[in-house]
């Protein structure tokens, strides 16, 4: 059967001529996985939230969608909530209630189930989810991976039908992603809930979906099977195959025969296949460590501490930090470790109770707040849509230039645009943008103050694979003219590329920092799909690049 029939759906956002959705023609069979993906602002997630008429957005459409055999326009609310479930990209944009045992129940109580449905309900749901060991706690308390877990649970115990997933992980750390995509897979199988999901990062979607969807300006242009796609994305040379994992990048760089892998584990196998019978020349990447220790120091942390409430546990705990001039350095790390909250001591939104905290050279609490963010240190929150606030994405990058002729004005402003790619954007409203295109926007308003210290809290969240090269070039040149970058992120594959230094943050402060090389070669899980792939052949080999390398090398 039949769950979604869409049926040449067409779609514009108010106040702009560009079409979102462009005669997008789609049939969801039930019980099915399936992948949509494409670059930042290909029609993705205005795709899903036309599935659910609640989250429909305003504007022009023509086209119709069909729910389970009848126009989902017919479909009261009460069944699309029970039968549809939705989880966002940002899992803070879901929760509603306080306490996470009443999140759990929320969804149910609208429903006017019961009480004695709703406790059981509740029950299972959590023990299926394990969250019973945080069922009483403050949802405030949660971080992030457990939020979006309990969105999940939320969702879930309304039985639906159907699950749709927005960028769901693109908040979550490596270990919390893939965890919550493996939950994910498990109720695909075991309930037979058909599965919608929208994922930048693939390595983990790919070999569970049934057909993978790509999007391009609005259109589908592509729907098979994974393996199927993988061919035609790089016969085509599109953009997207740069977004394809690991195993399938480096199986068609090498022209490796056989079938093509679409999981680590399936990688593994073939490069073995692929080395078996042949002399192994070289088989480690010699890497020159940085030189750090003769460069200035852009920033430092000495013995920071702090907690957000006098009765609250320590989120820092003696943070030593030091970030060298001229360099792009990462901080890794679980979820709710505290690593937001160590740039936001930086930048004076809080406030440590003990430690200092030195920008170039000078302690925080000297300098003035015109001092301090005028042409000298600049923020890229997590959540780039704090940063909005006009109606259009021009009149928020002109906000940042409030002296100087309006022609100069309009000249940085289109630099700037054609730099983050959002020419096109300018006169968007900022809410009607993709998660990635947010992001953008947000980088192109910061990127107006002119830094000397630039830090980026999650950058490449929502951003497609092809943007992260053009971020990457961005960075290197920024860093060329002198600025210094400190980076926190979850994503493994652009650190171990375009880091020069890597931390890693638990419990609160610095565990251990080396270049990239020496950081993803030695750990198991905080490293790329490409070295656990290949590590056992190959040894100090982090990136795709490298492993690519390395098997040329097998050659005669």
């Amino acid at each position: 059967m039949e769950h979604f029939e869409i049926k040449n759906l067409t779609f514009s956002y108010p106040v702009t001529e560009r079409k979102a959705l462009d005669g997008v023609s789609l049939t969801i069979e039930n019980g099915q996985y399936i992948a949509i993906c494409g670059k930042s602002g290909s029609g993705k997630t205005t795709l899903l939230r036309h599935l659910k008429t609640v989250l429909t957005p305003a504007g022009k459409r023509s086209g119709t969608i069909f729910f389970e055999g009848k126009p989902l326009d017919e479909a009261d609310l009460r069944t699309q909530s029970s039968h549809i479930g939705y989880v966002m990209q940002n899992p803070d944009n879901q929760v509603v209630t306080d306490k996470v045992w009443h999140e759990l129940a929320f969804g149910l109580e609208s429903l006017g189930l019961d009480i004695r449905t709703i406790r059981l309900r509740v029950a299972e749901m959590a023990s299926y989810f394990g969250i019973q060991d945080w069922f009483h706690r403050s949802v405030a308390e949660l971080s992030g991976g457990q939020k979006q877990l309990l969105n999940l649970a939320s969702i879930m115990a309304m039985q639906p039908t159907v699950l749709i997933l927005d960028e769901p992980t693109s908040q979550l750390d490596p270990i919390a992603a893939a965890d919550f995509l493996n939950t994910v897979r498990k109720i695909n199988l075991e309930l037979g809930t058909t599965v919608i999901i929208t994922e930048h990062r693939l390595e983990n979607v790919f070999e569970c979906a049934d057909r993978v969807v790509v999007m391009d300006d609005g259109r589908i242009i592509a729907d098979d099977t994974p393996r199927r796609v993988g061919d035609a994305l790089k016969a085509g040379h599109n953009d997207m195959f740069e977004a394809l994992p690991a195993p399938m990048q480096i199986y068609y760089a090498v022209d490796g025969g056989v079938q093509c892998p679409l999981t680590v584990r399936e990688g593994r196998g073939w490069l073995s296949g692929y080395a078996a019978g042949q002399t192994l020349k070289v088989t480690e990447i010699e890497r020159d460590e940085p030189d750090t220790e003769r460069r200035e120091i852009a920033l430092s942390l000495k013995e920071v501490w702090f907690r957000y409430e006098k009765d609250q546990p320590d989120v820092l705990k003696g943070v030593n930090l030091e970030v060298p001039k001229g360099c792009l350095y990462a901080v890794m790390g679980g979820n709710g470790t505290g690593k937001s909250t160590m740039l936001k001591c930086i930048c004076g939104i809080c406030r440590p109770y003990r430690g200092k905290v030195m920008v170039d050279g000078k302690r925080l609490e000297k300098y003035k707040a015109a001092e301090l963010f005028s042409e000298n240190l600049a923020m890229l929150p997590q959540d780039p849509q704090c940063l909005f606030v006009k109606k259009t994405v021009r009149e928020d990058l002109l906000e940042m230039l409030p002296f100087g002729r309006a022609d100069e004005h309009e000249a940085r402003i289109s630099d700037i645009a054609a730099v983050t790619e959002i020419t096109k954007l300018l006169n968007a409203h900022p809410y009607d943008l993709s998660g990635g295109e947010q992001q953008r926007a947000a980088l192109a308003k910061v990127l107006l103050t002119r830094p000397r210290i630039l830090l980026l809290d999650e950058p490449t969240k929502g951003i497609d694979a092809f943007f992260k090269l053009k971020l990457a070039g961005i960075l290197k040149k920024l860093i060329a003219s002198g600025v210094t970058v400190l980076m926190v992120s979850h994503d493994v594959e652009f650190c171990a590329r375009h880091a020069d230094i890597v931390s890693l943050f638990f419990d609160g402060s610095v565990i251990t920092s080396g270049s990239p090389g020496r950081f993803f070669a030695s750990n198991s899980f905080y490293t790329t799909a490409a070295n656990r792939m290949s590590r056992h052949l190959f040894k100090n080999a982090v990136t795709n690049e490298e492993v690519i390398w390395l098997c040329r090398q097998m050659r005669p």
